[in-house]
């Protein structure tokens, strides 16, 4: 791998398949048989073009008919092809076309191989099975004069599960303790050896031919020493037999830098802060009720001048900082989670501070413009602290440049001490976790899983060659194996840190079944036997849909529309577009939305169309909305602005249902999260240039309340509250604290105009960028940053008090909540009127007050809710409503909650 992962929330799968579809061959293509001329081609060995997928078959993409097919196997690896034919000293399996080709049974499992041929296993040679896969593998089909027709690798995915998972996937794995004597597991059916390097010596390891699983027992004195395994197994992609010293994929400790595995007993007192086993929880809150701030470990810190333990765990327990007074209001507000950006090991950052090179420049002397910062930036990039952390090297292991020392395991006894002080100040904890890719793959430096196992956990595409759709390297947690070590690293997590909740990356690229399973090992979690309630843990994730696994070409997806129901939340974008404007990828960044003026205050942007054009999206945005402040219910109906009445599965989302979930809690709301611009930097593009800081501040909290005030669930970046702002950058994933630092102080700003964001990914935005930098109406003081803050927390605790925002079934919100004027002609572009339970929430996008007239609620009393009368925000105040006519009135960018009464 040449550099970190660049992550990107998906707006719709079609943008994304666009922009991937040359990587992605298809797997169902139908082949071509070899003719004279394609048969250099049909003879490679560097490839892996059959599969085989059980103990007696084998699925091969060929045509045509061969007088015979054969599989050779050579445990020392030097098959190669020679003039043509198959040379170097082999065994052969025999095999027979199946006839009718693959069986039902295997079409469903294997989907994306339904058009292959099927080839039968010669029951005389089934026995020699388990020795064939521990050496080089070649599919060969001949004519009947002998000449070689195809050959090629074989992938072995397949059989590995038919005929070790039965009994690996119950053993248990990397290092455990038994009255401090430690055993060490490794699942490595395809080596031919494995040894324990420990301290530097070696110790033999014992093979389990059931499961594949070497093991071997020590006595107390291992304890805390460092090991690896030494593993000699055929990798196909360097073709030939290696002896590879490898890290366990299972530690529960590392060395500096992740050189070696640390044997620790996660369950020693000496690793346990005080106060760890009598941790009380805060009041867990069900799904659909959780207000979640997803935080970067770094970033929280890392320039607060009143922390003690800048960018690390410890940070958390400052708790007389400025970061953690600001995460105490929130939870006195309502806010129940802390999401934190991915802190298991991490593959791109140098652990030890003395390596982690930093920027060789004043970044604070150019111009807010200046394209100076970012390129000094940008030439430590690679080798500085900072990386959002999307590129896993081992799953469950806390990340060491996070801990005061990475070297051991002071980074196991700070992140425990993380999750007490996030605990302590009211706050649950959530695990950004990322299983569906890792840093690296191969024999290269930083794989480890593909150099235990080759071929296995990574998800290979129809060539052999290893999927990277998600950004690198592809896991295959459909392979039961890769399926176990997700399951078994979550529950580590949450028995051994009390981590309190799990946010999967990309969770589409599971399978579904892979993540209920991990729902129903969390559920077993007790109390009384494990010190937590698995039951309490939350599940949300990424439900996108694309890549080799789009639309269950493999597997039943964990995506949007078939997590319904599972009680396991997936991000919608349905609300997040309509309420910004436009997608994330749009070549002008100036696409308006509801809160960003489409219409109402346009700005000079040609892409919004003709006034006509703009009012009927900001229309068709408002009925996204309505569905998204529902919980994004397919089957609610409701009235649109047409004056059709629609479910929510029949509102267009880009060719897809805007309605997608069974129940509150299926999806989860939000205006901006740490993927592309933040809410501020998007409103920056999208609102007309001569917007004041204070009305730029108002449209801030509008923006957030469509998703805090939604059924279901809602996250909100860090910071958001305070007008956050990258400098406009789309992807700061590797831009440093420069861009990336949180400033809980207002005097410092909130981080706009730091110069022009990194090229890389914004070069082509920097025409549009570079006038807003130097803008006045862009750089807002306390008034409008610590003003944007209390009116937002005014509205969590609205959210987090009143029972109309917590229904629990989609019965209770189609009977509940309505929209009383959406279609009719008292419908208003840019207003959102919304009926739940005793109140009536006004959503006023426009630049003018409005009015409100719902004729069915004439003299019926109302008053502005005792939160938003008491609270910080003076202008909702002034907010009121006339009983005699129904009428609601509400002031300019404003969202006001009317309580009966």
């Amino acid at each position: 791998m040449t550099g970190s992962p660049r992550r990107t929330l998906v707006t719709t799968a079609l943008a994304l398949l666009a922009a991937i579809a040359p990587l992605t061959p298809s797997a169902t293509a139908a082949p071509r048989a070899p003719a004279a001329a394609d048969a250099p081609a049909a003879l490679d060995l560097s490839t892996s073009r059959a599969q085989w997928i059980d103990k007696n078959t084998l699925a091969w993409d060929v045509q045509g008919d061969a007088a015979s097919q054969e599989l050779v196997y050579a445990r020392d690896g030097q098959l190669t092809l020679k003039d043509g034919e198959l040379a170097g000293k082999g065994q052969r399996i025999r095999l027979a076309p199946a006839e009718g080709g693959l069986t039902d049974a295997q079409r469903k499992k294997y989907p994306h191989l339904k058009s292959y041929a099927a080839f039968t296993v010669d029951p005389r040679d089934r026995d020699r099975a388990r020795h064939a896969l521990t050496g080089q593998l070649v599919a060969t089909r001949s004519s009947a004069d002998g000449t070689l027709l195809t050959a090629t690798g074989v992938q072995t995915q397949g059989i590995l599960d038919d005929l070790y998972s039965p009994t690996a996937t119950k053993a248990a794995l990397g290092p455990r303790f038994r009255d401090g004597h430690p055993t060490l597991a490794l699942w490595a059916p395809t080596a031919q050896s494995v040894s324990l390097e420990l301290d530097g010596t070696r110790v033999a390891m014992r093979r389990d031919d059931t499961s594949g699983v070497w093991s071997v027992s020590g006595d107390r004195s291992w304890s805390g020493k460092q090991y690896r395994y030494v593993v000699k197994v055929w990798a196909p992609s360097v073709q030939k037999i290696v002896t590879n010293k490898v890290t366990d994929p299972y530690s529960t400790a590392l060395t500096a830098d992740s050189e070696r595995s640390i044997a620790a007993d996660l369950d020693d007192p000496k690793l346990a802060p005080r106060g760890w086993e009598q941790l009380k929880k805060p009041k867990a809150e069900p799904l659909r009720d959780a207000q979640i701030q997803e935080l970067h470990i770094r970033d929280f810190s890392v320039e607060d001048r009143t922390a003690r333990h800048p960018g690390t765990y410890l940070a958390f327990t400052d708790t007389a900082s400025d970061g953690m007074k600001h995460l105490r209001e929130l939870a006195k507000a309502g806010t129940s989670y802390v999401h934190l950006l991915p802190a298991f090991d991490i593959g791109t950052i140098p652990e030890r501070a003395a390596d982690q090179a930093t920027p060789g420049c004043d970044l604070t002397s150019p111009a807010p413009d200046s394209d100076e910062q970012q390129a000094c930036v940008t030439r430590t990039a690679a080798k500085d602290a900072y990386n959002w952390g999307y590129d896993p090297l081992h799953y469950t292991v806390p990340e060491g440049s996070y801990a005061s020392d990475p070297a051991g395991t002071r980074r196991t006894v700070e992140f425990r001490q993380m999750v007490q002080g996030l605990n302590g100040s009211g706050l649950r904890t959530v695990m950004d976790v990322v299983y569906n890719h890792t840093v690296a793959s191969g024999q290269a430096d930083k794989s480890v899983l593909d150099k235990i196992v080759p071929g296995y956990y990574q998800r290979l595409l129809p060539d052999g060659t290893v999927a990277n759709s998600t950004c690198c390297a592809n896991t295959a947690p459909e392979n039961a194996m890769m399926g176990k070590l997700v399951v078994d690293s979550l529950v580590t997590w949450a028995k051994e840190y009390k981590v309190d909740g799990f946010r999967f990356d990309l969770m589409g690229h599971h399978p579904k079944a892979n993540i209920l399973a991990v729902r129903e090992a969390l559920d077993a979690l007790t109390l009384k036997k494990d010190g937590v309630d698995g039951k309490k843990i939350v599940l949300y994730g990424e439900g996108w849909n694309f890549g080799e696994t789009a639309d269950d070409a493999r597997f039943v997806q964990a995506t949007q529309k078939n997590m319904a129901g599972t009680g396991i939340a997936t991000f919608s974008d349905r609300g997040r577009d309509a309420v910004r404007g436009g997608g994330p990828f749009d070549e002008d960044p100036g696409v308006q939305g509801f809160a960003s003026g489409l219409f109402t205050d346009p700005n000079a942007s040609k892409a919004n169309g003709t006034p006509a054009e703009q009012k009927a999206r900001l229309l068709h945005y408002q009925d996204l909305l309505k569905v998204a402040l529902t919980g994004n219910l397919a089957a609610y109906t409701f009235t649109d602005s047409a004056g059709k009445r629609v479910k929510g599965s029949e509102v267009d989302y880009n060719g897809a249902p805007a309605g997608y979930a069974d129940a509150p809690g299926d999806a989860l709301s939000y205006a901006d999260a740490h993927d592309n611009e933040s809410l501020y930097d998007a409103l920056a593009f999208k609102l007309p240039a001569d917007t004041t800081p204070a009305e730029r501040a108002r449209m801030q909290v509008l923006a957030m309340a469509t998703a805090t005030l939604a059924q279901g669930p809602s996250l909100s970046q860090a910071g958001s509250d305070l007008l956050r702002s990258k400098s406009l950058d789309r992807n700061s994933y590797d831009s440093g604290d420069w861009f990336n630092a949180l400033h809980w102080d207002c005097r410092d700003g909130n981080g706009f105009g730091r110069g022009l964001p990194p090229a890389a990914d914004n070069k082509d935005k920097w025409p549009y960028g570079k006038p807003l930098l130097t803008s006045p109406n862009l750089s807002p003081g306390c008034a409008e940053i610590n003003g944007t803050s209390a009116a937002y927390q005014d509205l969590v605790k609205v959210r987090a008090t009143e029972p109309a925002f917590s229904l629990a079934t989609a019965g209770q919100v189609q009977s509940r909540l309505s929209f009383p004027l959406s279609g009719t002609s008292a419908e208003t572009p840019g207003v959102i009127t919304m009926e739940a339970g005793n109140l009536v929430v006004v959503f006023n996008a426009t630049p003018e007050a409005q009015q409100q007239r719902v004729p069915g609620l004439k003299d019926t009393a109302y008053r502005l809710h005792p939160v938003q009368a008491k609270g910080a925000d003076a202008t909702v105040k002034s907010s009121s409503y006339e009983r005699k006519s129904g009428a609601f009135n509400v002031p300019a960018r404003t969202v006001a909650v009317f309580e009966r009464g």
